[in-house]
């Protein structure tokens, strides 16, 4: 998969749930810890998340928040968009192929 798509992931999925574990985000993603961690210091390299930490003392235990920067919403939406296309692009390309062999089917 390519990085725009793993980057559209991860940004839907911070959107629906901010504040999981960057093992439980990467176990839902399908991604290695270490790929998630790629994706997010990208993503927080380009401005389009923010990273918040947050510690609890009695128990130390130690959590993240991330936030989609108005830069990530744009970028999300853009690449929603450009799945879309190519999707949409995909299922044309499929509806002809189908559409020409079922015209050999015919002749035949």
């Amino acid at each position: 998969m390519d990085d725009n798509q793993d980057h559209l992931n991860v940004l839907r999925s911070i959107n629906n749930q901010p504040t999981l574990s960057q093992r439980k985000l990467a176990k839902n993603l399908g991604f290695s810890l270490g790929k998630l961690n790629y994706c997010l210091k990208a993503l927080k390299d380009k401005g389009l998340i923010k990273i918040q930490n947050f510690q609890k003392k009695e128990k130390k235990i130690q959590y993240f928040k991330y936030i989609i920067t108005p830069e990530g919403l744009a970028e999300r939406t853009r690449l929603t968009i450009n799945f879309m296309k190519r999707k949409m692009k995909e299922y044309d390309e499929l509806k002809n192929e189908l559409e020409g062999n079922k015209k050999d089917v015919d002749n035949n």
